[in-house]
């Protein structure tokens, strides 16, 4: 079987029988297979909006020899004796449970929050009342905080072809759409991302995996360099091998660990605000025309050098999404953003952070633990300030110009929003860097200032980063591991469960 590649410039809003014919006339075939092996939006000239497709066509009729095949994850079976503990369901914890599951393993996840379904009505429940559940919130419960999010599948990670290969398939498996494995920028919708947790949990405990749910990791029990034990508030689990990934959210499990002599050391990190623009605007400044037949909706990404020290980027950027109430713990006040797979919210959102060391912003040198501290000091001053979890906003002008809000304008928040000095009530030199990308971005994106800035945007990332081996090992421990967000080494979904499935490879070779 013979095989070409083209590429193609198709309008977007191209059908499937109209691009086999391009196909059919291009090579003058007939019988033949195709599949789009990568495809993007070019929407560089506003007067020629086109996606750029990549496609690999199969037929008798075609010269060439058969494309390379990507190396793929292999995961050698065999019955071990041994039980691993994974502490956190998100994509870091569960992937590495699936793994060691699928190679022999015992294994068994310790879930903080509830099983989806409930978390999922705790969601809606605490919209509707401002009741917070400690167990089933937008930060903790299974599948993570990525869970209630805009399921972006990108990730900057270098060296991860074989993880993420096993992780779309994974995931198509359970039910994501097969485009997620060809888009330049694929993402899932938190409204599928619920089905596809589930029908991976389903199927993790198939493969004879245990998920205990609403059973937080309180401590470990060591000796020496070996953990032995894994406590809960019911019981203590004895195993070979112990994985925690809790995300970057469980400051008592940070605590808990630096307080059992795990090393960490601060890093540089990112906060800000959320930005929020009517989605039609962001359609007008990126395409020139408020719909684009075939695109959901336009999307940012937006960097600045802003005062030459610190980057200045959006993050997250969720089209056509709603900001939600992301805080892990009652007396905080964070936001986030999320969006379902159709994308057609009236709103877009997106982070607007600078980046920052921990360390810059007390002016001497801190420790993990005060780095933590700081980071909920701050949160909680903007729940104090709010009354609850109503967000802190002002206008991108009124932030530039140091004037307050003297309106409240439409917002998809939930909890509605409060006029506030927020140029206060961040960091001086997060401000200042602030103002200088926000009057950048004005220039990049025509309007961006018509946009207004709401809550507190504190987990781009963790502030602190685990000592570990090149093995992932943490440093002066024999059998623990820290792996995703929470170790300071990934950040986002797709890069989170890599380095789970690293580390699980890892246990997995050294048995």
């Amino acid at each position: 079987m013979g095989f070409k590649i083209i590429e193609i410039k198709a309008p977007t809003d191209y059908t499937d029988v109209e691009l086999k014919r391009r196909i059919a006339k291009e090579f003058s075939i007939s019988d033949f297979t195709w599949q789009i092996e990568n495809k993007s939006l070019d929407a560089r000239k506003k007067n020629n909006i086109h996606w750029l497709l990549r496609i690999v066509v199969h037929s008798e009729s075609l010269g060439g020899a058969e494309p390379e095949i990507r190396e793929l994850l292999e995961i050698p079976y065999k019955p071990r004796n041994k039980r691993v503990i994974i502490a956190g369901s998100g994509p870091a914890g569960f992937f590495a449970a699936l793994v060691l599951q699928k190679a022999g393993f015992d294994t068994i996840i310790l879930e903080r929050g509830a099983e989806v379904a409930k978390r999922t009505q705790g969601v809606a429940r605490f919209e509707k009342t401002g009741e917070f559940n400690p167990v089933a919130n937008y930060a903790f419960g299974e599948g993570g905080a990525g869970t209630f999010s805009d399921g972006k599948l990108t990730s900057r990670s270098k060296h991860i072809s074989k993880e993420r290969d096993f992780f779309i398939s994974s995931y198509i498996d359970a039910g994501a759409p097969a485009e997620i494995r060809y888009m330049a920028y694929p993402h899932v919708g938190s409204d599928n991302l619920q089905g596809i947790i589930k029908n991976l949990r389903e199927r993790y405990r198939k493969q004879g995996g245990d998920i205990r749910f609403e059973t937080a990791l309180d401590d470990l029990k060591i000796h020496g360099s070996i953990v032995t034990e894994a406590l809960s508030d019911s019981e203590s689990i004895a195993a070979d091998y112990f994985i925690i990934a809790p995300g970057h959210s469980a400051y008592e499990t940070y605590r808990m660990l630096i307080n059992r002599g795990v090393s960490f050391h601060t890093k540089n990190f990112a906060i800000g605000c959320r930005a929020e623009h009517r989605q039609e605007d962001i359609n007008r400044a990126q395409w020139g025309i408020g719909k684009l037949a075939g695109v959901k909706a336009a999307e940012y990404r937006l960097t600045s050098a802003a005062d030459g020290k610190h980057q200045v980027y959006s993050f997250c950027m969720c089209p056509g999404g709603m900001v939600v109430p992301a805080a892990a713990y009652s007396h905080l006040n964070i936001v986030n953003g999320m969006s379902a797979y159709r994308r057609d919210s009236r709103f877009a959102n997106a982070g607007c952070v600078a980046g920052i060391h921990p360390d810059q912003i007390a002016g001497r040198q801190v420790t993990a633990l005060e780095s933590l501290q700081w980071l909920e000091n701050l949160e909680n001053s903007f729940f104090e300030f709010a009354g609850g979890f109503s967000a802190p906003f002002c206008s991108i002008n009124d932030f530039i110009n140091g004037a307050e809000p003297t309106s409240i304008p439409e917002t998809s928040y939930p909890f509605g929003l409060k006029p506030a000095p927020l140029w206060n009530m961040l960091p001086a030199v997060v401000t200042n860097a602030l103002r200088e990308g926000l009057k950048d971005f004005e220039h990049r994106l025509r309007g961006y200032s018509k946009g207004i800035l709401l809550g507190l945007e504190s987990k781009t990332s963790s502030p602190i980063q685990v000592l570990r081996k090149a093995n992932g090992l943490c440093a002066g421990f024999e059998n623990l591991f820290i792996a995703g967000e929470g170790s300071g080494y990934a950040g986002g979904i797709v890069s989170s469960a890599a380095d789970g499935i690293k580390i699980a490879m890892q246990i997995v070779n050294r048995e």
